[in-house]
């Protein structure tokens, strides 16, 4: 038995190719797995589980349709869908964890996380995760009508394109250092965690890294974006792989 962690898909009906290809991987591979981990952005952006999108009804009805077949479904909120709520975990059959969270896999303890908090060097960035996941904002942006929602989403992720292309033109060293994990924090978060192994997303920089952390050897796996093409890190009682689907 295979267990399937996938992150940073970004679904948008703009990209509906991609769409496509998870639903494929729900009705295939995943249908046969041991359990199906989701660590955030699975959509480009969720502005609350009222929010009418037929792709979103589409993908949660495959997910229910996994769940159904006896294969559990876990999600971890990213910074572009943490509003996700328990009403669209409901239809989608799965279960939310906490962020980070730690799971039992094939007997050994694994951390899991989107990936964001690891990036610490990216103090605005903090700020504002900081902010939106106050419960009052979020009860308080909940509350707004859902145009005003999309107006304050869309000026959000405008705000954060001009500043990543700001970032870009000037030194890329850099913009590649803020927005990737900041390695004291991930070595703080392995000591403080108890664990050697480590699953997460976000950064977009797909890899399996080996470093030390307490005086352990740890692993660290970072899981692909699906904005060109798929990434899934199957693993199982014997190891591991990181893969690409086309």
């Amino acid at each position: 038995m295979t267990t399937l962690f996938i992150s940073d898909l970004h679904l948008d009906p703009s990209r509906p190719a991609i769409t496509e290809l998870f639903l494929a991987f729900l009705r295939d591979e995943a249908m046969q797995a041991e359990a199906l981990y989701i660590l955030g952005d699975l959509f480009e952006a969720w502005i609350g589980d009222d929010t009418p999108s037929a792709a979103a009804d589409a993908v949660a009805d495959a997910l229910k349709a996994v769940a159904a077949a006896g294969v559990p479904v876990y999600f971890i909120r990213g910074n572009r869908d943490f509003l996700v709520g328990e009403d669209y975990a409901r239809r989608a059959g799965f279960r939310i964890l906490p962020d980070p969270s730690v799971i039992d896999l094939y007997g050994r303890p694994v951390l899991l996380g989107h990936g964001d908090l690891l990036c610490t060097d990216d103090v605005a960035y903090q700020q504002f995760r900081a902010q939106t996941r106050d419960p009052v904002f979020q009860a308080q942006f909940l509350a707004q009508p859902l145009a005003a929602r999309i107006a304050f989403a869309q000026k959000a992720r405008d705000a954060s394109q001009a500043r990543q292309s700001d970032m870009k033109q000037g030194d890329r060293a850099t913009f590649e250092t803020v927005t990737d994990v900041a390695p004291e924090e991930v070595v703080a978060t392995f000591v403080r965690h108890g664990v050697d192994t480590m699953i997460h997303g976000h950064t977009h920089r797909p890899a399996i890294h080996a470093l030390q952390a307490g005086g352990r050897a740890c692993t660290r796996i970072v899981l692909g974006d699906w904005y060109e093409q798929g990434s899934v890190l199957r693993v199982t009682a014997q190891g591991w792989t990181l893969d690409s689907l086309a």
